[in-house]
């Protein structure tokens, strides 16, 4: 999951006063509107990236719905508006991972997922509290070019994090034990009012699903229809099933080597190669950094290699560049693993997309955490409890929030839902979505892409079945969409670098 910002989630939650939270205010410069498109207490307003002018507002909320006087904050959203002036009355909510990521930063992504849906339904992007300008909780991002030796540094990095949450906690809004799921699905509930809409459809990436399910629990009338992907259910407890679920990651990468014959015939050694390297470690190794390309002298440990292994594995294509970048790091050159594990990051600096991490270690240490000692899942032979061990020395000294007893049950589907999974998902896999059709019954569909990773509905193929779910005019004709088209979706080729002399290469170009 992603920024995955955590933290407790349980963010827009009372209005200070009755009417304030009934009326949705401006968050920005008005600019010329189509009156009659107007709608009350909405602005006009421009997202980076998004082709069409929108809607933006904001809502009055409390931090602590239980006290009516307490502390207040802004909860902003954007309406993304329905082309056709014969919009549909039920919208799109959709809701971004993470924990931590703020849906209205995304605004570009989803626009151009949902095209074919907003042609007649609004899309409405609330940022959860904790991220985007609801009350954001964000730490210092890291700059771009810092060394390596500090950004592999656990220690360096947990006190970073300590300070982050100290100066969080001098915030107006710092009282980190009101940023749970539960909470933040009652400030989603009171946009949709404040919208004037009787059911919504709902529209969750990765713990974007959980949001989704906890807001069909506590508000089931309101829900028409629902698509929930890469599945983080309420009872997943995120820490040990990360290990469990990136070992099997990890695992079909080496076995997809092992079966193809190129790959094997290059790297014959690759799973001797790579448990090797788990042994050799701690070393001290020199490499060049990913951006700067200067070389530089580190302490790499187990920790680290396993870190940098995992980022890869959420996109197949980068993952399909593993066994060349292992093998390449038990020769001593760490170079193509570093950039691999780089390549979804980029810039550390705030952009869209990047965890806001004090809503995502709120949202983890009160929902996953405490819970810890109840999971069944086994660590994985290589993972074993490092992220458990990460989890727990973070949050010693977070605040938790209170969560509902109810949480953690997934009761049967309101409406029809559309589960969707990625057969090569790190963190997501099918068997989480599977166990949560379970519960949802009998108006639940899961659908897996077999060799997708983490998130498939933005694939193309997807993006249909998507439109073609939320459109159709019942339950029952949603349920029966067709997503075979998933199936066809083959797995990336092993990643074979080109050897060779000077001359051998410059005649294997010639030949094309």
């Amino acid at each position: 999951m992603k920024r995955q910002a955590r933290g407790p989630l349980g963010c827009a939650l009372s209005c200070v006063a009755v009417l304030a939270a009934a009326l949705l205010q401006s968050i920005g410069p008005a600019q010329a509107a189509d009156s009659s498109d107007a709608r009350l207490g909405l602005t006009s307003c421009r997202l980076p990236g998004v082709e069409h002018e929108a809607w933006c507002g904001q809502l009055r909320r409390l931090l602590d719905p239980a006290v009516p006087l307490g502390t207040a904050f802004d909860l902003h959203f954007a309406v993304l508006p329905a082309l056709a002036r014969n919009r549909k009355p039920d919208p799109v909510f959709f809701f971004a991972g993470g924990p931590g990521q703020s849906a209205v930063d995304l605004a570009p992504q989803i626009s151009r997922l949902m095209s074919r849906l907003g042609n007649r339904r609004d899309v409405v992007l609330v940022d959860q509290r904790g991220t985007g300008r609801s009350a954001p909780l964000a730490c210092e991002p890291l700059p771009a070019a810092l060394p390596l030796a500090q950004a592999l540094d656990n220690a360096w990095q947990l006190q970073r994090l300590a300070d982050c949450r100290n100066a969080l906690q001098a915030l107006p809004h710092g009282d980190l034990r009101f940023y749970a799921t539960s909470l933040a699905v009652q400030d989603v509930d009171a946009v949709r009012r404040a919208l004037g809409a009787t059911r919504i459809n709902l529209v969750g990436g990765s713990y974007g699903t959980r949001v989704a399910l906890e807001y069909m629990r506590q508000f089931p009338p309101q829900v028409r229809r629902a698509v929930i992907d890469g599945v983080a259910p309420p009872d997943m407890v995120l820490p040990a099933a990360f290990s469990a679920d990136n070992q099997a990651a990890l695992q079909a990468v080496l076995q997809a080597c092992a079966a193809e014959p190129r790959c094997a015939s290059r790297y014959p050694r690759l799973q001797a190669d790579w448990q090797a390297l788990l042994l050799g470690l701690p070393m001290t190794v020199t490499a060049a950094h990913p951006l700067t390309g200067q070389q530089q002298r580190f302490e790499l440990t187990r920790q680290n290699l396993l870190g940098l292994v995992r980022a890869p594995l959420y996109v197949p294509a980068l993952a399909a560049a593993l066994p060349m970048a292992l093998h390449e790091a038990a020769a001593g050159r760490l170079e193509p693993l570093l950039g691999l594990s780089s390549a979804l990051s980029g810039s550390r600096s705030r952009r869209p997309g990047q965890l806001f991490e004090g809503m995502h270690f709120a949202v983890v240490c009160s929902e996953d955490v405490p819970r810890l000692a109840l999971s069944a899942d086994a660590p994985g032979a290589d993972f074993g409890s490092l992220f458990a061990q990460q989890y727990r020395q973070v949050c010693q000294g977070w605040p938790r929030a209170e969560v509902p007893a109810g949480f953690y049950e997934v009761p049967p589907a309101p409406a029809a839902v559309l589960v969707l999974s990625g057969g090569a998902d790190p963190v997501t896999p099918p068997r989480h979505g599977q166990r949560v059709t379970q519960a949802l019954g009998t108006k639940a569909r899961h659908v897996v892409v077999d060799q997708a990773g983490h998130g498939v509905m933005a694939l193309p193929c997807l993006r249909d079945v998507l439109f073609r779910f939320i459109d159709a005019a019942s339950d029952e004709e949603a349920l029966r969409v067709d997503a075979g088209c998933a199936a066809q979706l083959p797995r990336p080729p092993v990643y074979l670098p080109i050897t060779g002399s000077a001359d051998t290469l410059k005649g294997a170009v010639s030949a094309r």
